[in-house]
């Protein structure tokens, strides 16, 4: 009999649950509810519920959490909400007595960890990180190539990525660019990048000093650059040539979503992210020990022309390195969040593509070959869905991540930001994060 499921949270985020429960797994699981103050954003997900050929769903608001879980009998609840919001969402369903799937991050400072971590223990139901970027084939070479001891011991980690104009502006737009909310790109977007390195080298951070600031976006920035008055918002139209303005009217899934709900609690999806009132980094740099002795040097960009990440791993029989180009540059007049495939122009020095590359010492490089999969992420989506809805198998990986890896994922960030205050290394233990170890 499958497991009974309701989504808290229905942003964009959601669609992609929604669409796995009844296109892929329909057998383990059954969507019963849905849960979100906006009543724009819940009816355009009964929609898309429908024409997925489901049944129309009870639909429930914010305070109703407790009483949905109990009158719809959910066995799961997965957690699709703002950063911000997950502590507290998260213990509420523990203590009303169901299970969570939680998006990354698992929380967004260290009384968020506390919360969930206390409210788990007490009640005794489980808590799933969904951490796609493990399951991706590229990560998952890199990861069987340590476990099989080609490159030695772990001594250090070098680890560059850069987010471009499109996907990296879009954090400066919505409610992530500020940090009460998000926690900054450090916590929502880098926890991605700590949860990798924490599981590609088996070991645990325990000691973090950071740099970083806000270089680029921001009005103090544009004003700094000479970009002159900003157009105001509501006069955008779909012949401006500024490709730093979104149209959220260019994209049916945005419009129906975020505009035509804005109506409902205020909220902007297109802010300018030349305005005031960001207070998260654009540029960051982090050094983290390890409880192995091995040792990270991250950076984030977040306004780069082009978009993927570096990293070299370096042992005591050897280096590996992998590179990815996700985009390999932004050259569209109007920015579409959606994501589109790039438009490729002849004779352009960089491409799309990815290379894991093994050098032991004294031998030339070779390359190692990355399985292919189907879908997002390289496949990694869909075997991220299977673990979520059928239960880990035998995974000499270890890809599924439990509370305890979500916290591990995010003591890098909550530490990079108290540096960032004080200037001062910080030692993670220091922190009181719940579960940690």
């Amino acid at each position: 009999m499958p497991r009974r499921y309701a989504v808290a949270g229905t942003g964009g985020r959601a669609r992609e649950y929604v669409r796995a429960i009844f296109q892929e797994h329909p057998e383990e699981a059954e969507l019963v509810a849905l849960l979100d103050p906006n009543p724009g954003r819940l009816a355009f997900h009964q929609r898309n519920v429908k024409e997925l050929g489901g049944s129309e769903l009870p639909q429930y608001g914010a305070d109703d959490l407790e009483r949905m879980i109990k009158e719809q009998s959910v066995d799961r609840v997965i957690v699709t909400s703002p950063d911000y919001t997950h502590a507290g969402v998260v213990s509420r369903i523990l203590r009303a007595g169901a299970d969570v799937i939680v998006e990354k991050p698992l929380t967004i400072d260290a009384d968020g960890t506390r919360q969930i971590v206390d409210a788990m223990n007490e009640f005794g139901k489980s808590v799933v990180v969904t951490f796609n970027y493990r399951y991706s084939p590229r990560n998952s070479a890199l990861r069987q190539l340590i476990l099989d001891g080609e490159i030695g011991a772990v001594t250090s980690v070098e680890f560059q990525w850069v987010l471009d104009t499109r996907h990296g502006a879009d954090y400066f737009r919505r409610w992530h660019r500020e940090k009460r909310f998000s926690g900054g790109l450090l916590v929502h977007k880098a926890s991605h990048h700590f949860d990798l390195v924490n599981w590609w080298i088996a070991s645990t951070p325990r000691r973090v000093f950071a740099s970083g600031g806000l270089s680029f976006y921001g009005d103090e920035n544009a004003a700094a650059r000479g970009l002159g008055q900003r157009p105001a918002r509501g006069t955008i139209d779909g012949s401006s040539n500024d490709p730093w303005l979104l149209d959220l009217r260019n994209d049916d899934v945005n419009r129906q979503l975020y505009l035509e709900s804005e109506q409902y609690d205020g909220y902007i999806r297109d802010q300018d992210v030349f305005g005031p009132g960001i207070t998260i980094e654009d540029n960051l740099a982090v050094i983290a020990e390890y409880a192995s002795g091995a040792r990270l040097s991250y950076s984030l960009n977040a306004h780069a022309p082009w978009e993927g990440y570096r990293v070299s791993v370096n042992g005591t029989e050897g280096r590996a390195e992998l590179e990815v180009v996700e985009r390999a540059a932004v050259i569209d007049d109007q920015i579409d969040p959606s994501y589109p495939s790039e438009r490729v122009v002849a004779g352009d020095v960089r491409t799309h593509g990815e290379r894991l590359v093994l050098q032991k010492h004294w031998a030339s490089a070779v390359e190692v070959e990355i399985p292919q999969g189907v879908g997002g992420h390289g496949g990694g989506d869909r075997l991220l869905y299977n673990d979520l809805f059928q239960g880990p198998g035998n995974d000499p990986l270890g890809r599924a991540a439990d509370v305890h890896d979500g916290v591990r994922a995010i003591a890098v960030g909550i530490a990079a930001n108290e540096s960032l205050a004080t200037g001062q290394p910080v030692t993670i233990a220091n922190l009181n994060l719940g579960g940690w170890s």
